[in-house]
């Protein structure tokens, strides 16, 4: 479900792609994470997305008005994954509520796995 916004003039509407776009290209800028993962629906098995396709990997809700979101990531080998989560949910955070004007309520960090090497 979209955000909308009421004002004077009309009306906001700021779809959840958006802010999935906004969340991914957010977590790409944080440093040890490789990508976001989709999940492939016929063998449980997660997938590294390319850039195009960062939105897959992101779930939007929005609830009484705060968004609530999920990122699927992969990170880097040999980083310590509380730190790199705090990192890429502050940076998240930030980034929705300046660009967008609604607030996070929940910003979720599911590590689906870890790369080794290049």
């Amino acid at each position: 479900m979209p955000t909308k916004t009421i004002t004077d003039l009309g009306a906001i509407v700021i779809d959840e792609n958006v802010i999935a776009t906004i969340a991914g290209v957010s977590a790409m800028e944080s440093y040890g994470i490789v990508g976001m993962a989709s999940k492939s629906a016929a063998d449980g098995l997660f997938e590294l997305l390319k850039w195009d396709h960062l939105t897959k990997g992101i779930k939007v809700t929005t609830k009484d008005n705060k968004l609530i979101i999920d990122l699927h990531v992969i990170l880097e080998y040999g980083v310590k994954i509380s730190v790199v989560a705090e990192n890429i949910i502050e940076r998240v955070k930030f980034n929705v509520e300046n660009l967008t004007g609604y607030g996070v309520d929940k910003i979720n960090v599911h590590v689906q796995g870890i790369r080794v090497g290049k």
